[in-house]
């Protein structure tokens, strides 16, 4: 293939740049959720509750919705590419700190910085879908980016547990570091470099234009979906893995991590919601993917037969898989003429949600039955499909 920073769009790659942007936001995304099945091993060793320990998320989150305010409007100025470049260098270098250190205090600022560092991906890869893939593959080129965010979510648990379990918490992100490295690499040479939108371009401009978004009812919509989605996702996990630790299942570490990896298979979905989408509209899939995620996660807590609540679970991520690429195309297309600053408010707002997610779950279980959170969790997510039926939007071909 030709590897050359300015291939044009003939000699492309377009399937080995989708595995490679994909892959990216697994990896990347993957380190929110490391943290979730360490919450009580953090708790133990630093003598901190478990809500403050789950601080490990939060801050995370907080570091990368800040992020993404940022980084969109620096790869306008500098390029896609160098952005996503840099970005998983920083990884690399704050992951290895990260297993280095021994004060949780550390931990919960390294993490800020870490989310800091990994919202280089996000927003600028899905501009760099935009600009780089012909009008009829971005849906898809976008439904899989989303699936590599989605698997993300599973695949950094499990990963973690049994690292964590096998070597120690510090393994898991020396292992990051090295993970991140290697993905450095790899888009280093196999990803086509692009042009630079505004080399003059005041990065903070952008910062400024954020009031204007939230004029438009129709994006204050979008945004409050973008909320409830990844926190009940985050949530949804963090009740699942303490629900099926007690009666009746009383399952083992590794027995739980065999439920949380079979909810991949809901994530098959996400490549899909382009194609889906061009037959129904963007809004029906939104609202179709939000109403089976209320199904699944409502119905969880009141099954005690496990198959079917594995089938729930994964009825709910698939849910969550349809609605993610559906509702960042359907922003794209209501942000209009400022689709950029719109994407990257998106942004910010669904990983925002993600830092609120394990500490309501928490909460929620502390003063709850495990069937009263699920139900309040699906009552959360039902605020994100009602604000969906009030989008109105016109489809573009």
């Amino acid at each position: 293939m030709n590897n050359s920073n300015n291939a044009t769009g003939a000699t492309r790659n377009y399937t080995l740049m989708t595995i490679i942007l994909c892959w990216t936001g697994l990896v990347v995304m993957s380190s929110l959720y490391v943290t979730i099945p360490l919450i009580t091993l953090f708790a133990l060793l630093f003598e901190v509750s478990t809500t403050n320990a789950a601080a490990a998320g939060s801050t995370f989150s907080i570091g990368f919705a800040i992020g993404c305010l940022i980084y969109g409007a620096l790869s306008d100025k500098y390029g896609r590419k160098t952005v996503i470049f840099a970005g998983l260098l920083f990884l690399t270098l704050i992951s290895l700190i990260l297993g280095t250190v021994h004060s949780f205090a550390w931990i919960l600022v390294l993490r800020g910085l870490q989310g800091a560092a990994a919202a280089t991906f996000s927003p600028v890869a899905l501009a760099y879908a935009v600009e780089m893939y012909p009008a009829e593959k971005r849906v898809t080129t976008i439904g899989f980016i989303s699936t590599g965010f989605l698997i993300a979510g599973i695949v950094g648990q499990v990963v973690s547990s049994l690292l964590s379990e096998h070597y120690g918490w510090n393994a898991v992100f020396y292992i990051l570091a090295v993970v991140y490295a290697v993905t450095a690499i790899l888009v280093f040479f196999f990803l086509p470099k692009g042009g630079i939108q505004q080399a003059h371009a005041n990065i903070w401009e952008p910062i400024k234009q954020i009031g204007k978004v939230f004029v438009q009812k129709q994006l204050v919509l979008c945004y409050l979906v973008a909320f409830v989605l990844l926190m009940s996702f985050v949530s949804m996990y963090t009740v699942l893995g303490n629900y099926l630790s007690t009666a009746p299942y009383e399952l083992s570490k590794q027995e739980i991590l065999s439920v949380r990896f079979i909810g991949i298979l809901g994530m098959l979905f996400s490549p899909f919601a382009g194609k889906i989408s061009k037959h129904v509209g963007l809004g029906i899939t939104l609202r179709g993917g939000l109403l089976l995620a209320i199904i699944g996660l409502a119905s969880m807590g009141m099954i005690s037969n496990l198959p079917l609540l594995i089938v729930m679970s994964i009825l709910f991520v698939g849910g969550i898989a349809l609605a993610v690429p559906s509702l960042v195309s359907l922003v794209g297309q209501v942000g209009g003429k400022m689709r950029g600053i719109a994407v990257s408010v998106y942004t910010f707002i669904l990983f925002t949600g993600t830092s609120f997610g394990p500490i309501i779950s928490l909460q929620l279980m502390n003063h709850a039955s495990f069937l009263i959170t699920f139900l309040l969790l699906a009552c959360i997510l039902s605020i994100g499909l009602l604000a969906a039926c009030l989008i109105h939007h016109e489809e573009e071909e």
